[in-house]
């Protein structure tokens, strides 16, 4: 038996492991649409009076001409072939062991369901945001 059925919702995410929050967007187009609308989320969840440095990797949609950049943030373009240093990675790979990977579900909106609920979940959890995004090497001194 096989579920040949393919329907695709994209988990737009982004974390503050200082403060142990993150915004995040569920949508079911990964292009610089998709991408404009997590910058404006982003840009509401940033403290007020602060900034953010946004680390990106190469997506197309990342780099697009027509992304509009908040204020408040600053893009951070990693170089190609290096998600050692993204630790956004660290926190997919959480959500796909604990959370995504491997389901199987009826319909479009259960899907998007189980992403909600898998980024909710993660968001109710501080210490564990800071675990998998901090990198001592990026404190200021």
């Amino acid at each position: 038996m096989r579920d040949t059925r393919y329907q695709w919702a994209y988990l737009f995410g982004a974390v503050c492991p200082d403060r142990g929050v993150g915004a995040g967007l569920v949508m079911p187009y990964a292009n610089t649409e998709a991408m404009n609308k997590h910058l404006a989320e982003i840009a509401k969840a940033v403290a007020p009076g602060a900034h953010a440095a946004l680390i990106l990797d190469g997506a197309g949609w990342h780099e697009s001409q027509d992304l509009v950049m908040p204020a408040n943030i600053t893009p951070i373009i990693l170089p190609p072939y290096s998600p050692e240093l993204n630790s956004a990675e660290n926190i997919w790979e959480y959500l796909r062991k604990n959370k995504l990977a491997n389901r199987l579900y009826q319909t479009y909106d259960d899907i998007v369901d189980a992403c909600c609920d898998a980024w909710n979940t993660l968001m109710a959890m501080p210490d564990r945001i800071e675990s998998l995004a901090a990198r001592s090497w990026a404190k200021a001194s």
